[in-house]
């Protein structure tokens, strides 16, 4: 099993010259690492709307490797004492 879990919003985004090539935005789940994959190929021409998707798929990446990276930071600091 993988931990990385990949955008679904990216399905049907495929090179704007018709060769098949695919981008895969993916988030590790246990350290928050954002994995960005061309596949097929080491180059991908992208119409401007798949551009936007790619783009906000890596946004959204972003915004959730933050959380688990802050997540665990607040689980390896010590709590507060309370008097």
């Amino acid at each position: 099993m993988s931990a990385f879990t990949s955008d679904p919003g990216l399905d049907d985004v495929r090179d704007a010259a018709g060769q098949g090539t695919e981008v895969d935005v993916a988030l590790h789940l246990l350290d928050g690492t954002v994995r960005l994959s061309i596949l097929w190929t080491q180059e991908i021409l992208l119409s401007a709307d798949h551009a936007d998707q790619v783009a906000q798929a890596l946004q959204r990446a972003a915004d959730k490797a933050r959380k688990i990276t802050s997540a665990g930071d607040r689980t390896s600091q010590p709590e507060p004492e309370s008097d």
